[in-house]
C-alpha cells in the first residue's frame, strides 16, 4: 500500500538526513525504504535532495510503497476516541477486551475495531505502541503510519510516553506515596500469573493516594518499565491487590472484574512537539 505523510520543517539548516536519523531517529531499514523509493519531495512533488539544507516552513511530502495492517476490520465493540489527528489515535480499551489478535482470525479485539474505523476513513494502516491487560480497561496510542510507528516505538523505550493508572485496591495503604522497585518472574504453579522474583525482569512503578475510604483506597499508578501484570503484582505485593483481582489474591467480584483503569496518556507529539494529555473520560 501507498503511505503519504506531510511535514512542515520547523527549524532552518535541517537536512532531510538529520530530520530522519537525529531528529526522529527512525530505523535504518525505513530510512533506507524511503532513500531507495525517492519518497520525499516538496510540495510540487520535485524531488528533494537529502543532504542539501531545508528552511524552515518547508513542507515535505513523504510517499513510498510499505505494508498495510493484517488486522480484520471488525464493528463489534464500541469505539471511543480520546484524541485524533492525522498521524496517530488514542483509543480507549473497554475491559474484557484484549489489545490485539492473538491468534489468525480473531476479530473481537481493539486493533479490529479500530482498523474499522480507519478504513471507513480510508486509511488501510494502524498499528498499537502498546498494550494493556484484557481485564484492564483504558487508552492505548494507534500510529496511522509506519513513520510515526517508528518514532512513538523509540518514545516508549525512552519512557517519554507517560501512562497513568488508576486502581482501587483492598485495605489502607499506609504511605501516601512511593515507589516499588521488585523484579518480576513467571509463577512457576500458574501459567499466566506472575509473581515478584529476584531472578524476574527489573521493574518500577510509581504510586499516589488520591482517596480513601474504610476498607479501600484509591491508587494513582505511573509504570517506569512495562512488565506483563505489573501493577497488579506490585500492588499485591504491598499487601494490598486490586479489588477483584482474585488472580493476585483478591476477594472476587461478582462481574468478575477487577479495578484498573489506564486513564491518562501524557507525550510530546512525535510530529508537531504539541504536549498530548488524553484521558479517558468513560
Amino acid at each position: 500500500m501507498q503511505h503519504i505523510l506531510t511535514y512542515t520543517i520547523q527549524e532552518d539548516d535541517l537536512t532531510i538526513d538529520q530530520l530522519l536519523q537525529t531528529k526522529w531517529k527512525l530505523g535504518k531499514k525505513l530510512i533506507h525504504e524511503l532513500r531507495m523509493q525517492k519518497a520525499v519531495t516538496d510540495q510540487d512533488g520535485e524531488l528533494l535532495q537529502w543532504k542539501l539544507p531545508q528552511q524552515k516552513g518547508n513542507v515535505l511530502t513523504f510517499k513510498w510503497e510499505g505494508e498495510s495492517s493484517s488486522y480484520l476490520p471488525s464493528d463489534q465493540i464500541p469505539l471511543y476516541i480520546a484524541y485524533e489527528d492525522e498521524y496517530l489515535l488514542i483509543a480507549s480499551k473497554p475491559r474484557g477486551v484484549s489489545t490485539h489478535p492473538n491468534e489468525q482470525g480473531q476479530n473481537h479485539t481493539l486493533m479490529n475495531t479500530v482498523t474499522h474505523y480507519l478504513q471507513s476513513k480510508g486509511h488501510s494502516y494502524g498499528e498499537h505502541i502498546h498494550r494493556i491487560d484484557e481485564g484492564t480497561k483504558g487508552l492505548v496510542v494507534v500510529a496511522k503510519n509506519p513513520i510515526v510507528k517508528g518514532m512513538l516505538d523509540r518514545m516508549i523505550e525512552q519512557k517519554e510516553i507517560v501512562r497513568t493508572y488508576e486502581a482501587i485496591v483492598e485495605g489502607q495503604m499506609k504511605s501516601n506515596h512511593g515507589t516499588v522497585r521488585a523484579a518480576i518472574g513467571s509463577d512457576r504453579h500458574h501459567p499466566t500469573r506472575r509473581r515478584v522474583s529476584p531472578s524476574g525482569q527489573l521493574a518500577i512503578t510509581h504510586y499516589e493516594v488520591v482517596g480513601r475510604h474504610d476498607q479501600f483506597t484509591k491508587v494513582h499508578a505511573i509504570l517506569e518499565t512495562g512488565r506483563t501484570h505489573q501493577i497488579r503484582v506490585h500492588l499485591a505485593h504491598l499487601g494490598h491487590p486490586i479489588v477483584g483481582d482474585d488472580l493476585y489474591g483478591a476477594k472476587r467480584s461478582p462481574t468478575k472484574t477487577y479495578e484498573l483503569h489506564a486513564f491518562k496518556v501524557q507525550f510530546k507529539h512525535p510530529i508537531t512537539g504539541e504536549v498530548i494529555i488524553a484521558e479517558d473520560k468513560r
